[in-house]
């Protein structure tokens, strides 16, 4: 990872209030180095300068992360999130080397009134009080505009660009878009593994497609300049998405199913169908997802896999990166809010071993000086790595972002 950004100022989160009286205060996950470093790369002197030069220099975008900061007792997530006030990870986040990044409340398991999630009140309260958090420093700025992107690369600052993994709570209100969109929202999935009134999710038994109601909030978004997911969509509502959407979607946090056989990951035909419309994959790093049968240990190298196999599949101009990692236990995560996530119909019965971390791609504040160091090792130009880690990217938000 690289040096703390001079634009950092050592604020962290909810720093205005006071803590025990205004929000009641936990005991946080270290943001560096709670896990080990990564030492898989083994870059010599010259492969290090240029994956810290690529790093800082370019335009370097997650398609997909959670940069909050989860407990260290896992035990006390519940009450955590309870409160809805989740923190981010300015510290890590400074050490990142991010342009920006599309960062996903976790409404799945945002239990401020419901165990069950995606309820819409909850949504819009996560939004508001992570942004009024937001509006306090200097350092992370609300992304909503190429030209917010552009003026965080020239600043040294980060875009945060407020995303969700589905549209679950706007239930059968399309103009619900409209006021997630004024709340800054800028991507936003179809259904998160369970169906909804859009379409179905990736564990349902039966796909039954983009519905209706889906063709009319696809139309919308298109309208609106949201950018659309279909990372937990079912097959048949993948397909039916992107054919339905007048702009390119994407598909921010998988991997190949033809790698990897579970529901989790995406068919040939989705990858394909997503990238002849100009649409982009990023891949995805969450425990236990993109696991290969050469590197079934979950790691940098598992999820390099996929890459190559994408690039082989529909070319690198459409592949990206959408790491999906948080700070703090992300295997705890999954273990306490299984039920919310779909953990087990999403694996769908393949075996895998289980790990406490990924490898290489822990947290927001290493993966992409990893990322770009694997790429530098293994001789990516330039131009090929900055079109990977950004620019396939900025070349989508161009046609779908007003």
């Amino acid at each position: 990872m690289l040096e703390p950004a001079k634009r950092y100022t050592g604020y962290t989160a909810y720093d205005y209030l006071e803590a025990g009286k205004d929000f009641r205060e936990f005991r946080y996950a270290k943001q560096l180095n709670r896990v080990p470093e990564y030492t898989g790369l083994d870059l010599n002197d010259a492969q290090r300068e240029r994956t810290r030069r690529l790093l800082a220099d370019e335009k370097v975008i997650s398609l997909h992360d959670h940069v909050q900061v989860f407990p260290e007792d896992m035990g006390q997530l519940r009450d955590h999130i309870r409160q809805g006030r989740e923190p981010t990870g300015y510290e890590g986040l400074s050490r990142s080397g991010l342009t920006a990044v599309f960062d996903n409340g976790m409404d799945g398991t945002c239990c401020i009134s419901s165990d069950a999630g995606w309820k819409y009140t909850d949504v819009l309260f996560d939004l508001g009080v992570r942004m009024a958090d937001l509006a306090h420093q200097d350092f992370v700025i609300k992304g909503e505009t190429l030209a917010d992107l552009e003026y965080a690369h020239q600043t040294g600052r980060i875009a945060h660009v407020f995303a969700l993994e589905a549209s679950t709570m706007i239930e059968n209100e399309v103009d619900r878009l409209d006021v997630l969109y004024g709340f800054g929202v800028r991507q936003m999935g179809i259904a998160y593994s369970e169906a909804n009134t859009l379409g179905s999710g990736l564990k349902e038994r039966r796909d039954g497609g983009l519905t209706y109601f889906g063709e009319r909030a696809v139309e919308r978004m298109n309208k609106l300049g949201i950018a659309i997911d279909i990372s937990h969509s079912g097959d048949q509502t993948c397909v039916d998405v992107i054919k339905a959407s007048k702009k390119p979607v994407f598909i921010t946090h998988a991997g190949a199913r033809s790698v990897w056989p579970t529901n989790r990951m995406k068919t040939d035909e989705t990858i394909t169908e997503c990238a002849k419309r100009g649409g982009v994959i990023g891949l995805e790093a969450a425990p236990h997802t993109t696991l290969s049968p050469q590197h079934p240990r979950h790691s940098l190298e598992s999820v390099m896999d996929h890459f190559v196999y994408c690039v082989d599949l529909v070319g690198l101009e459409h592949v990206s990166f959408g790491p999906d990692t948080l700070f703090g236990d992300h295997v705890g995560l999954h273990h306490a809010f299984a039920g919310n996530l779909s953990i087990g119909q999403a694996h769908a019965g393949v075996e895998f071993e289980e790990v406490e971390y990924v490898d290489g791609l822990e947290n927001p504040a290493e993966e992409f000086f990893n990322i770009i160091g694997w790429l530098v090792k293994h001789d990516y130009s330039d131009d090929e790595i900055r079109a990977v880690v950004g620019g396939n990217t900025l070349r989508v938000l161009e046609e779908v972002w007003i």
